[in-house]
């Protein structure tokens, strides 16, 4: 799915349910990254497929440990960002590592279904998941996935929120 938006919804409702658990900025990043390689094909008219090499499980692995390296130390600056949307991180490399893992692979997996040109299971060649699904269902699925994620999001946000509004006052007595 070059440079469309889709790969955010999978990504958006995988971050928000795994939220803490992993880094969700890493996430959502890790979704859309692989986009890279078909933009690369097209601006350098290299003689290659679209959906190549990194398109691939074993690909899309090297990409997930390069783009967690490259996330550990802007981290602080990611979770800054992601706390003005109400959701307060302090980020490990044990929860940036498998977000990146996650999102590639979800990545790799809903491309899959779409372009023949993929061999997600490189070194092996050719591409089982071709013609299970549609072009159009795909697409469906990461819209719904992505509206979803964005109802798990509002959703974690009115709890946050409520359960602080109901907090007990402190008892003067108890601080005495």
């Amino acid at each position: 799915m070059p440079f469309t938006p889709y790969h955010f919804g999978p990504g958006l409702l995988l971050g928000v349910v795994l939220f803490p658990l992993i880094d969700i900025s890493t996430m959502i990043v890790a979704s859309v990254v692989l986009d890279l390689e078909p933009l690369a094909v097209i601006l350098l008219n290299l003689q290659s497929p679209l959906h190549g090499f990194f398109h691939s499980y074993l690909g899309a692995t090297i990409v997930a440990v390069i783009l967690s390296l490259a996330i550990w130390p802007v981290r602080s600056s990611l979770n800054t960002i992601v706390s003005l949307f109400g959701l307060q991180q302090e980020s490990s490399f044990r929860q940036i590592l498998p977000a990146s893992l996650i999102g590639v692979y979800s990545h790799v997996f809903l491309d899959s279904f779409i372009y023949s040109e993929m061999n997600p299971f490189f070194p092996l060649t050719g591409n089982p998941f071709i013609g299970i699904l549609m072009v159009s269902d795909v697409y469906n699925c990461c819209f719904y996935l992505g509206l979803l994620g964005l109802g798990v999001y509002i959703f974690r946000i009115l709890f946050i929120y409520m359960r602080e509004k109901i907090k007990p006052e402190p008892d003067v007595f108890s601080t005495l």
